[in-house]
């Protein structure tokens, strides 16, 4: 036996919710997947936290758009095709090696800091943003110790770096509200990592309205196997 997909009539608050959600439930997906593979059995531990903080978020934010959709947090997040998903394209793309999964996560997470840090007038949300800011706080602190450790390090370390930034760099146009804020608070450890900023320009978009790479349909399809074959199934 297999569920049908759930079918949502979204309104502003509601894809904002979805779009804080999905945005962490993916890559709190992706984290995951580093673990019992990282380099060092330290960063496999910080990464697994890592990626439990952004999943606990998700969470939450799926309980909140429960209350305005009628749904529970496991249809939101497993019961949905993959063009119901308003997460940015960059959080599905695979991980790649250990510099792209750093330069992403520092990337996403001066981006998530500065949207938990604003304030929000909705009581769900500012609950949420009380513990997530915490969270993100750490999640930008370590992701920018590695890629100045990686950028400044030996002459592959830093080309793997600097292949990263350039290749998510057209990807971070859907995660930033404040432009000149985001870059603000990149640009100092691009320099201290000696890693060049690349030029803004033609920035990918699609995920938000529901236009994604094959790559989030792999990925729902491993995360959704599991509730869709077994109904009832919870986390």
């Amino acid at each position: 036996m297999t569920t049908t997909s759930i079918t949502l009539t979204e309104t502003p608050d509601i894809r904002v919710l979805l779009s804080l959600a999905d945005d962490a439930l993916v890559l709190g997906h992706r984290t995951s997947e580093w673990t019992g593979r990282a380099p060092l059995l330290e960063e496999e531990l910080a990464l697994a936290n890592i990626a439990l903080d952004l999943i606990g978020q998700a969470r939450a934010l799926y309980q909140a758009a429960g209350e305005l959709t009628g749904h529970s947090e496991d249809e939101l997040a497993y019961l949905r095709d993959p063009p119901a998903f308003r997460n940015a394209l960059i959080m599905e793309l695979p991980n790649g090696d250990f510099a792209f999964t750093i330069a992403r996560l520092f990337l996403v997470s001066v981006a998530s800091d500065q949207k938990w840090r604003r304030g929000f007038d909705d009581l769900a949300l500012s609950a949420v943003a009380e513990k997530a800011v915490k969270e993100t706080a750490y999640h930008v602190r370590h992701a920018a110790e590695w890629l100045i450790r990686l950028g400044d390090g030996t002459t592959e370390s830093h080309r793997r770096a600097q292949d990263a930034v350039d290749t998510l760099w057209p990807f971070t146009g859907e995660i930033t509200e404040t432009r000149p804020s985001w870059l603000q608070a990149v640009s100092p450890v691009l320099s201290r990592a000696t890693l060049r900023q690349p030029d803004d320009g033609w920035m990918q978009s699609g995920g938000r309205d529901g236009r994604h790479t094959e790559h989030l349909g792999h990925l729902l399809a491993e995360m959704q196997v599991l509730p869709r074959t077994y109904p009832g199934a919870v986390w």
